[in-house]
Parts: structure tokens; C-alpha cells; sequence
């Protein structure tokens, strides 16, 4: 008895972390999952989008949660807005897909349109400067990881607070990647708000750590459309 009154004051009091997490599958062309805070019934939220690497792609959903945000916030961490995780199936992501994806959030649930975020890491941090290269319109500001882009999208990306960060021991993807974005912005806009973080002894997996650290996030959600 005494250890089952111990097991439901530990529910009551820690309540999972996953409690607002579902899926939503067949709404958009990706699946994805969302995370809704209680406080969205009576407040506009700020929305951040994660879009994952290759390794993740596939049609088990699951495997989203592996890592990024959606591990972190496995491991306890709390974000202060909606937090949107597609699953790319195969192939690179497709930034109409995912501006697909933004609107459908931005209609069903109650958003803040000038705090709309977007992360992503290898794979999914292409898809990140690809998406803030076609509709910088859309969003507020976006971090990349261990990626690059299309130094075509430049011009539109230097509308953008972008925080770029490559580890200088990735030899799965050059940090050279992100530096020829980094330039091409810089080119088109010197003043332009990039900031290029090379991360010592990162490699293309360790760099995954960030995600569990304050400082993406707290850059991320400081930043507000004017």
C-alpha cells in the first residue's frame, strides 16, 4: 500500500514530459510531431520547427525522437512554444512541404506570427537555410548544424538572424559547407545578422549536444519579428 501511494504521488508530481506530444499523420505531406503547451488555449505561442538528418528519415516516426529537440525534451527539457518535428521519408526536405506544415500549425492552433523558428542538423540543416532562403517572410530566425545551403538563397538569408554552427572535426560534412553560406551572405549583406560558430573537437555527431544546451534556445526565442 505504502508503495503504491509512493507510485501515484511521483505521477501526480512529475507529470510527463510527452503529455502534449501526438502525432499528426495524413493532414500534411509530412507527418509530424507536435508538442502544445497548456498555455496555448489562452496565448499566442511561438513556433519551432526541427527538421532532422538523414539517418532519421523513414517511415517509422519514432525515430524522430532520437535526437534534437524531441530527445531533448525526452531528457526534461522544456520549450516555450509549440514544437513541430516532420519526418522526411527520403530525399532532401522540400521547403514548400514545410511551409505546408508551418501553415497547417498556424491554423489549427494559436500562434504568435513573429516568433516563428526553425532548426535543423546535417541533412535537416540544409533544409533549414533552404527553407529561410525561399520564404525568409515566414519566419523569424533559424539555426543550422553541421550543414550548408545554397549560396543562391544568400541575399534572402541575410534578411534573416541566422546562427550557423559547424564542428572542425566533421568529416562526414566540411565545415567548408557552412563557411561558402556564411560568406555568400556576408557578400550580398556585410552587416548581415550571421553568426558562424565553429565548434572545436565537434564532429558531425557530438555536435548533437547542443540541442540539450540553453543557448540555442534562448537565442532562438529572443528573437521576435519586427
Amino acid at each position: 500500500m505504502k508503495f503504491r501511494f509512493l507510485v501515484l504521488l511521483v505521477l501526480f508530481t512529475f507529470p510527463p514530459v510527452f503529455a502534449q506530444l501526438k502525432t499528426v499523420i495524413g493532414q500534411t505531406d509530412y507527418p509530424f510531431w507536435i508538442n502544445v503547451p497548456e498555455a496555448e488555449k489562452n496565448e499566442k505561442q511561438p513556433v519551432l520547427i526541427f527538421l532532422h538528418g538523414r539517418s532519421l528519415s523513414g517511415t517509422d516516426i519514432n525515430r524522430v525522437k532520437r535526437y534534437g529537440v524531441l530527445r531533448a525534451m525526452e531528457r526534461g527539457r522544456k520549450i516555450p512554444g509549440i514544437v513541430v518535428a516532420p519526418q522526411l521519408a527520403s530525399g532532401p526536405w522540400n521547403p514548400d512541404k514545410v511551409l505546408q506544415l508551418l501553415e497547417y500549425v498556424q491554423k489549427n492552433y494559436n500562434t504568435d506570427l513573429a516568433r516563428v523558428y526553425v532548426c535543423g542538423m546535417s541533412l535537416g540543416s540544409y533544409g533549414t537555410l533552404h527553407f529561410a532562403g525561399k520564404y525568409a517572410d515566414k519566419i523569424t530566425a533559424a539555426v543550422a548544424i553541421c550543414g550548408g545551403g545554397n549560396v543562391n538563397d544568400a541575399c534572402k538569408l541575410a534578411t534573416l538572424p541566422l546562427w550557423i554552427q559547424h564542428g572542425n572535426k566533421d568529416f562526414i560534412v566540411r565545415m567548408s559547407e557552412s563557411k561558402k553560406v556564411v560568406d555568400a551572405i556576408k557578400k550580398c549583406k556585410p552587416d548581415a545578422d550571421v553568426t558562424f560558430t565553429i565548434i572545436p573537437g565537434g564532429n558531425h555527431s557530438n555536435v548533437e549536444q547542443l540541442f540539450h544546451e540553453n543557448a540555442l534556445y534562448d537565442w532562438l526565442f529572443k528573437q521576435v519579428k519586427k
